[in-house]
């Protein structure tokens, strides 16, 4: 069966996908350098994302970690990864598929992905969207603040003819 169209937006999102991998199993081998360190903000609905109950339950739609400090257990495989975070001085394990990533940040560079989600066929929109921000000074940032921001948002579509 031959194919319509070329999937350009399916390809950048796993392209991104496997980006990030790499960078996330260089920081497992290497640790964090110099200042970098990563928003993630993820869909805690997808299929495959494994957390305590009770952070399910204060975030029961969408939640942003952050890994700089201290973090334990970092594991990448093709579907996504696993850490181990502290949460008010409990560690707990995390398990986050790729699919369910809607941002990833590295403010220290500003540099940032986000993942945008289609909930239709006819979606006409890119799945997946450059987003760059830049650091604000926020060290006080909780999990459901988002990640630090005030960089623009470019849209794949500008280029689009």
């Amino acid at each position: 069966m031959a194919r319509s169209e070329i999937d350009y937006g399916g390809m950048m999102h796993r392209a991104m996908q496997g980006l990030i991998a790499n960078v996330l199993e260089d920081v497992a081998r290497n640790g964090l350098p110099g200042e970098h360190h990563f928003f993630i903000t993820f869909d805690t609905r997808e299929d495959g994302v494994e957390m305590a109950d009770w952070l399910r339950d204060r975030y029961p739609e969408e939640m942003t970690i952050v890994i700089q400090h201290w973090f334990d257990n970092l594991t990448v495989d093709d579907e996504g990864f696993t850490i181990t975070l502290n949460f008010g001085n409990s560690p707990e394990p995390l398990r986050i598929p790729f699919d369910a990533l809607r941002t990833f940040v590295d403010p220290s560079v500003e540099f940032g992905l986000r993942f945008e989600t289609q909930d239709s066929e006819d979606d006409d929109e890119d799945e997946a969207d450059e987003d760059f921000a830049g650091e604000d000074g926020d060290d006080d940032h909780s999990p459901d603040d988002g990640p630090p921001g005030g960089g623009e948002v470019v849209q794949l579509d500008r280029w689009r003819k």
